[in-house]
Parts: structure tokens; C-alpha cells; sequence
């Protein structure tokens, strides 16, 4: 389907472009949410009429929403979550538990602005890009822990899982004793000291 855009889409083109699209992304996304005309003559016409207010309209928007992006751009919010051993999340952090966690911190974002190409389902620092506007993009950053203490340990840039893991291997008797003058590779000997191993005694005749 050819479309007139309203607004710049990524990777699309720029207000007032007329592109080619698949038509379900049209009926379904572009469309609806009017970020976009069908590209017939009377479309054309009422396009090329309101073009000046269109893109006037665009620019108060995008100054907007540079003015957020100043006070939301490396935002650190915090999400306390139960997770496994091995750091996987009972459940998952979405895009609503994003924004929920940035309106409390007094930011305004609409879920349609959190750009999560799947949902969070691990401890750690994961990076979201906010799209505020679509010439204006900032990334925020969701800390996901057990506890308070742990997101605070992840946001000095500790690895958590890595430190649990290593916490689960010892308790598991994964660490062995190991004597500091053997060379890489080499076994210690089991025979009693003082004593020479058996392979390497010598005899005469």
C-alpha cells in the first residue's frame, strides 16, 4: 500500500514522504495511529493543504519532548524480583512494569514510548531505548535484583550472577586444594613424603 507519513517513521522516511508499505502494517499500526495518509489524490490534496500546520504541529512536539529527554536520558530505576540460581526471573519484567517504575520516579511515558524488543527475564542492568518522539529517542536503564542491596551492589557495576555463581560452586565443593609449586598440568604426587614413587625407583642387575 502507498502511504503519505505524518510524522517520521524509522527506517520509512519523513512527514510528507510517500512510501510502500505492507498493507497489514498500514491498516493495523500506521493508519490508526495517524502516523500516516492512503496516498490517493484527495489524501494528496488535504495533505499538501495542512502541510505547514502538520509540520508545525510536529516541531512544538519534538521541542517537548527534548525538554523530557534532558531529565529522563540515563535514568536508573530499580525493580525488585525473585529469580532462580541462576538469575532467572519467576516471571518477567514488560513494559508496563517500566513504566510504572518511571511514573514514579515523575517521569511521564506512555507505554506505546518503551521500545523493549522482548521482555526481561534475567537479573542484571538492562539498557531500554525510550522513544519520546520519533525524531527523539533516550535510553533509560532498568536494574533488575533480588533486593535493594543487590541493585545497589549491580549499580556500582558488580556482577551479581557471576558472584552468585561462584557462591553456588563453593557450597557445592567445586574448589580443591592445590599445591603452589606444581607446574600447569602437573598431579600431585599421593605417596608419603620422604618417599620416592614407585614407577621412579631404580634397581640393579
Amino acid at each position: 500500500m502507498e502511504i503519505i507519513l505524518l510524522e517520521r517513521v524509522e527506517k520509512l522516511g519523513a512527514i510528507g514522504d510517500v512510501v510502500t508499505v505492507r498493507d497489514g502494517f498500514a491498516r493495523n499500526f500506521l493508519l490508526p495511529n495517524k502516523k500516516a495518509l492512503r496516498a490517493n489524490e484527495a489524501n494528496r490534496k488535504i495533505f499538501e493543504a495542512n502541510r505547514e500546520r502538520i509540520e508545525a504541529e510536529n516541531a512544538a512536539k519534538r521541542t517537548e519532548a527534548e525538554k523530557e529527554a534532558g531529565s529522563l536520558d540515563g535514568v536508573q530505576v530499580t525493580l525488585i524480583r525473585q529469580s532462580s540460581n541462576t538469575g532467572q526471573l519467576y516471571g518477567s519484567v514488560a513494559v508496563r512494569d517500566i513504566v510504572e517504575a518511571l511514573t514514579e520516579e515523575g517521569h511521564k511515558v506512555h507505554k506505546s514510548q518503551v521500545v523493549l524488543a522482548r521482555p526481561i527475564k534475567t537479573l542484571g542492568v538492562h539498557e531500554v531505548k525510550v522513544a519520546l518522539h520519533p525524531e527523539v529517542s533516550v535510553t533509560v536503564t532498568a536494574n533488575v535484583a533480588r533486593s535493594p542491596e543487590e541493585a545497589e551492589m549491580q549499580a556500582q557495576g558488580v556482577d551479581v550472577m557471576a558472584a552468585m555463581f561462584e557462591e553456588n560452586r563453593e557450597e557445592a565443593g567445586f574448589t580443591e586444594d592445590r599445591d603452589p609449586n606444581l607446574e600447569v598440568g602437573e598431579i600431585a604426587s599421593e605417596s608419603p613424603e620422604g618417599e620416592t614413587p614407585a614407577e621412579e625407583e631404580t634397581t640393579e642387575g
